[in-house]
């Protein structure tokens, strides 16, 4: 049997090759090495971005955690441009920034990371800007503002109704209810019969129907009946109406309206009142009147005259003396044969009282 010679070293085994660098490339060193031999790191060479990170890294600010474990940075537009209500494009301050926190990542490395739906914050946590209106808003006010900036498409039409309102205001106020014409006569009182006092007043209205037609009974004694030019007789004053009665009656016709009446002035006088002048027309001066009855225009023509004329109507004739109401009526249809056009020139000229 032969003999096995063993070469045995017993001595101290050589030692280990010892880690060069620095204290901080020694301890990284020493933390790769235990990685690889717990298996998290089993390859030096593999590439760190196929590598997933580790859940327990706290993630950065804005990012999203994916299905896979990793945090995706969402990208977020620069600028954000709205339009304002004038049509400008306003931008967004770059310091309005979203923040929010995310929630914490599952303690557990092996299993898959739920989606998470940061939609509700991420809508929660934008700023709330109230200086720009909605889409509905900026109709509304596209709305106004068109209205605003563009009044002349209604201005000529106002214009032109508020022009012909004043031009024909008081052409408008000649309703049967608001225009009437008179007619008074008179009979002699007072010494020799000098002071004419009323014994009749007759009223029509704008269509010549008569509204008011009484013989009144002067508060002082008739001396002069003039029945050649008024018509009353002694039999007239037995039933007449008194004076004041008669008065009061008229004028409560007469308030408020246009009055018609041919030497008009002669019948205030006679019923001892006073109408405004804007609201009293005379037939005895109205110049396109003569001017259409080829007379002087300042001249007073009788109504007798411009009736035959205008009218081709006789009126006031026979000893019988005149009526009152055919006067009355004559008078209302001369005044209708230029009421346009001398209403007009009382709008410019109004009368002062």
């Amino acid at each position: 049997m032969s003999t096995l010679l063993l070469n045995l070293d017993f001595g101290e085994p050589p030692p280990k090759k010892a880690l060069e660098g620095n204290a901080k490339h020694r301890n990284f060193v020493k933390k790769r090495r235990l990685l690889e031999q717990r298996g998290f790191l089993s390859k030096k060479t593999r590439p760190p971005s196929k590598a997933p990170k580790l859940h327990s890294e706290p993630p950065k600010k804005g990012e999203t955690p994916r299905v896979d474990g990793t945090w995706k940075t969402p990208s977020f537009p620069k600028k954000k441009t709205t339009a304002s209500s004038n049509g400008s494009g306003e931008t967004l301050d770059k310091k309005a920034a979203v923040s929010w926190v995310t929630p914490a990542p599952s303690k557990k490395a092996d299993s898959v990371t739920a989606k998470v739906d940061l939609l509700g914050e991420f809508q929660s946590a934008l700023p709330k800007i109230s200086s720009h209106p909605t889409h509905s808003q900026k109709k509304g006010l596209q709305k106004k503002s068109s209205k605003k900036n563009h009044p002349q498409k209604n201005a000529p039409q106002n214009s032109t109704q508020s022009h012909s309102e004043n031009k024909y205001s008081r052409a408008f106020q000649k309703l049967p209810q608001k225009m009437v014409a008179i007619d008074c006569e008179m009979v002699g009182t007072g010494p020799k019969g000098h002071v004419s006092s009323l014994a009749r007043c007759s009223i029509v209205n704008y269509d010549g129907d008569v509204l008011y037609d009484e013989y009144i009974l002067p508060p002082c004694q008739i001396v002069d009946y003039r029945t050649r030019w008024s018509g009353i007789r002694k039999q007239h004053m037995v039933n007449a109406t008194p004076f004041k009665i008669a008065r009061g009656q008229i004028l409560k016709i007469l308030t408020g309206k246009i009055v018609v009446g041919h030497a008009i002035h002669n019948d205030f006088k006679a019923l001892q009142y006073f109408h405004p002048k804007s609201l009293t027309r005379d037939t005895s001066h109205i110049p396109p009147l003569n001017r259409k009855a080829d007379c002087p225009e300042n001249a007073t023509v009788s109504l007798k005259l411009l009736t035959k004329k205008l009218l081709n109507r006789d009126i006031q004739a026979g000893k019988s003396g005149h009526s009152s109401v055919e006067d009355a009526q004559a008078t209302m249809e001369l005044y209708k044969l230029v009421e346009v056009e001398w209403e007009e020139h009382l709008v410019q000229n109004p009368p002062k009282d």
